[in-house]
């Protein structure tokens, strides 16, 4: 009896898993080839990923516009989304032809090489496909591409960014568009190794219009200006081609982030209580 009782559980577990993993809808007359622009894929890498769809001979035309998903995941986490529009957009795709797309994306670090299971590479599963943007059911999608990506830790020379004075402690709301972010003050600064060569410095963040306006936001490495800059939207994404000279000599070099009109929350909005002197958020600073 006990036996009977395991073997049904089992078979339901097993019902569940096939339910929860839909059998992907094909797509006629259309194929798709990913490729990146970095030969060996890391975490906490920042690469470029060019879509090629190619149309033949026997493409059905498509009824409607569709939207592209883009899913990274590692195990059943959705670790990375780079969904899009296609121009042109679907239902002007012709038979015979290639669309292609690049974009940057970032592959989040999420490799535990303390996991006494690490062995070294972890596998992350890329699907991509079409979907319907106002199709609230999820049964709109339809899967073109699943390959798997091996993805190592990043190099050991990768260099380390340290948030030394003027942060506000890390943030996280899965919700928000960041995600995660910090906090400045008036100015912030950070210490990265210097590594002695060309690297590049993408700054992600965001900053608050309504509790303050033509806010200017200044970046520095040491004491020498890299950008100054008024964010003309909630989010900015600032990328730097940094050469060797900029960095100086030393081991280290201090990356500062500044704005000329920091801002208190309970002095702006009635409602809050928060007293903290802020500045603008950074959801990323990545250097390699």
């Amino acid at each position: 009896m006990k036996r009977n009782i395991f073997v049904w559980l089992l078979m339901i577990g097993v019902g569940l898993m096939m339910s929860g993993c839909k059998k992907a809808t094909p797509v006629k007359g259309v194929e798709l080839s990913v490729t990146f622009s970095e030969p060996t894929l890391s975490d906490n890498l920042i690469t470029d990923v060019e879509y090629t769809w190619k149309t033949t001979d026997d493409l059905v035309k498509f009824d409607k516009d569709y939207s592209i998903f883009v899913h990274f995941w590692h195990k059943t986490n959705n670790i990375l989304t780079d969904d899009y529009v296609p121009d042109p957009p679907t239902t002007q795709w012709v038979k015979g032809k290639e669309y292609r797309l690049k974009r940057r994306i970032y592959i989040p670090a999420f490799i535990d090489e303390f996991d006494p299971q690490f062995k070294g590479e972890e596998t992350l599963r890329l699907s991509v496909g079409f979907y319907n943007p106002y199709d609230r059911t999820g049964q709109s999608e339809k899967e073109v591409l699943s390959k798997k990506l091996k993805v190592v830790p990043p190099p050991l020379d990768t260099p380390e960014v340290i948030y030394e004075s003027g942060w506000n402690d890390q943030e996280t709301e899965p919700n928000s568009v960041l995600k995660q972010w910090r906090w400045t003050t008036k100015e912030a600064k950070c210490v990265i190794d210097n590594p002695k060569r060309d690297a590049l410095l993408v700054i992600k963040g965001g900053v608050n219009l309504l509790a303050v306006k033509d806010q200017k936001i200044t970046f520095k490495i040491n004491d020498l200006t890299l950008d100054e800059f008024v964010a003309t939207g909630e989010l900015f994404e600032k990328s730097y081609d940094v050469k060797k000279e900029q960095l100086g000599d030393k081991n280290e070099f201090s990356l500062t982030i500044a704005v000329d009109k920091p801002w208190v929350p309970v002095k702006v909005f009635p409602n809050s209580k928060d007293e903290r002197e802020l500045g603008i958020q950074v959801s990323l600073i990545y250097f390699r």
